[in-house]
């Protein structure tokens, strides 16, 4: 049996229990009695997220560290410990698969319970067995955590699409136009300058302009990825257990506590 007195260890409900190398295994859900000694035996451990599974561990060597309570077993150990039964008391057999796993030596005891026996024995809770004339009236109390995941990736990622763009540009072209003039004194000259009658030809080269398309990379934007943070609000809905004591009265009167 551990060597803490008692009231210390009762006081492990609810608090955090750590291995042997200091990690946190979970916090203490229930703390179960030797039948005939009265002491702790074992704690009922939450393991899972959000108390979603628990382990026995024996307390017989638990010590406390700087104000923290330490079983000698790792964490791994105690997680994969038998389940049993935690809505009642521990039977022999089980109790005995128990010791058997953590490799510990199986006394001679009854099976730890945390309810009354049917013995006639009475005060089988946390106060001990026949120890005063009080009972300890317990409830369970949810507490709930959060642990980050991830969610999921974005990545930005770069690809090539082709768009077909139509630009209308004016473009200038000389066409020929024939003018005619009479002979005048003034252009008499010109105009007689030469044989009287002859042959001849005379050439005039026509321009026009053309649409050239030329194409240029031109940078327009930086696009990055940033992260926001978003408050979301979600309900967590869990059964707790509470113990009532009722009062039975011999003179007809009983109530509730």
């Amino acid at each position: 049996m551990s060597t803490l007195a008692k009231d210390r260890i009762l006081q492990l409900r609810g608090e955090d229990l750590y291995d042997r190398d200091g990690d946190k295994i979970g916090a203490v859900g229930e703390i179960f009695l030797d039948d005939e000694t009265g002491q702790p035996e074992w704690a009922l451990v939450n393991t899972g997220l959000f108390g979603g599974k628990s382990s026995f561990v024996p307390l017989r060597d638990v010590e406390e560290r700087d104000g923290a309570f330490h079983v000698p077993f790792d964490k791994a150990t105690v997680k994969d410990a038998p389940k049993m039964d935690t809505d009642r008391h521990l039977e022999r057999n089980e109790e005995a698969e128990l010791y058997r796993y953590y490799d510990m030596e199986y006394g001679n005891g009854d099976a730890a319970r945390t309810d009354a026996d049917t013995s006639g024995t009475v005060g089988r809770d946390v106060s001990g067995p026949t120890t005063d004339d009080a009972m300890t009236r317990s409830e369970e109390e949810l507490r709930v955590g959060k642990t980050e995941r991830e969610s999921g990736r974005v990545r930005l990622r770069k690809y090539v699409v082709t768009d077909e763009v139509t630009e209308t540009v004016p473009v200038k072209r000389e066409e020929v136009r024939v003018e005619r003039e009479p002979i005048t004194d003034a252009n008499a000259d010109d105009a007689l300058d030469g044989p009287d009658i002859s042959e001849e030809e005379h050439e005039v080269v026509l321009h026009e302009e053309e649409v050239v398309a030329e194409k240029r990379v031109v940078p327009k934007e930086r696009v990055r990825l940033d992260k926001d943070v978003e408050i979301d609000e979600r309900t967590v809905s869990e059964d707790v257990r509470r113990e009532q004591i009722e009062v039975d009265d011999d003179t007809g009167r009983s109530g509730r506590a």
